[in-house]
């Protein structure tokens, strides 16, 4: 095993290109679609394998799973917890955008807008299943006990990130919303780092919630409404 001792060892983001085949199922189970589910583990397997090799083949030590069964970094999680329901909000502008409204109404009609469905909290959050994230960590686990990894992580979303994207109906505010989402991601943080693979908390909230979820508040405002939970394994 190469030690941070001996030098400084390499790892990236988490998230990593979708082959094609990757993509159509995942949207496909999204969207409640009919699929096959032999179909769709071999395909997730397989694209995680490729996914471990390639991170081999650039030099890099702590490896991920490239997200590949992940429709996306944050709205995932409805498939995991109670209280989420699909709907139609529309997903907010960012607020720096709004400076180059000919670039922004672009990127709109190019479709760079994504088309996954956009949970929308609606009830009382509680763990539904965790076998997706069991399945995760088997795939990652088998894939990196053939690779050059000196360790592997996997991505989980920030309270703060899902709160960002997946508007509160439910919650009398914000804060209680972000204090139940904690509760329930402790679950899914405890199941990684447990099983031995490193847990790498994604969140961009805290860079990009301030022209998302608080466009319209004052940058003191902004400041007050994010909070940072202690999380003990």
């Amino acid at each position: 095993m190469k030690l941070s001792t001996d030098r400084i060892l390499t790892t990236h983001v988490g998230s990593l290109p979708r082959p094609q085949d990757v993509v159509d199922l995942l949207f496909a189970q999204d969207r409640a679609e009919p699929y096959d589910e032999k179909q769709f583990e071999e395909t997730m397997a397989r694209a995680v394998d490729d996914a471990v090799s390639h991170q081999s083949k650039a030099g890099i030590d702590i490896m991920s799973d490239g997200e590949m069964s992940k429709i996306s970094y944050a709205t995932y999680i409805r498939h995991r917890f109670n209280g989420f329901e699909t709907g139609n909000v529309p997903r907010a502008t960012p607020a720096d955008l709004d400076d180059f409204p000919d670039f922004r109404d672009k990127l709109v009609r190019e479709g760079h807008s994504p088309k996954y469905l956009r949970p929308i909290c609606k009830g009382p959050l509680t763990v539904k299943t965790l076998e997706p994230l069991h399945k995760d960590i088997a795939r990652q686990k088998a894939a990196i006990a053939h690779s050059t990894a000196t360790e592997g992580f996997m991505n989980s979303a920030s309270p703060g990130l899902i709160a960002v994207f997946q508007p509160n109906e439910y919650y009398p505010s914000h804060q209680a919303y972000l204090e139940a989402l904690a509760k329930v991601m402790h679950e899914e943080f405890k199941v990684i780092t447990e099983s031995g693979l490193i847990v790498s908390i994604d969140c961009p909230d805290l860079g990009m919630g301030r022209h998302i979820k608080f466009r319209d508040a004052s940058t003191m405002t902004s400041l007050s409404a994010t909070r940072i939970f202690k999380w003990t394994p």
